[in-house]
């Protein structure tokens, strides 16, 4: 998209905020799905490799959780900040003109 376009709509930042908060559910969830499959993995061998992703994913997951709340995209410790910035994102999504 255009430079100029995407500032005047505001997508410019919006993008970003998403793909980051978009990486963090998809770490979330690489999270739970290696803690389930180590705890039913079928040799010691197959769950310490499950172990060490999960280790990853956790650290992955700790620095995107570090990088978007250093943007102020992110409050984990504050809800009421993290719903007054959830709605202020759907009001932009809202006025984003439909291509």
């Amino acid at each position: 998209m255009n430079p100029i376009i995407e500032y005047l709509t505001g997508m410019n930042v919006l993008t970003d905020q998403i793909i980051a908060m978009d990486l963090l559910i998809s770490a979330k969830n690489g999270v739970r799905n290696y803690a389930m499959a180590a705890t039913e993995a079928g040799t010691p061998e197959v769950k310490e490799v499950l172990i060490r992703h999960l280790e990853e994913a956790l650290d992955m997951h700790e620095q995107l959780s570090s990088y978007m709340m250093e943007k102020g995209w992110y409050h984990p410790w504050n809800p009421d900040e993290q719903v007054k910035l959830n709605l202020k994102n759907i009001d932009t999504a809202i006025q984003l003109p439909t291509l």
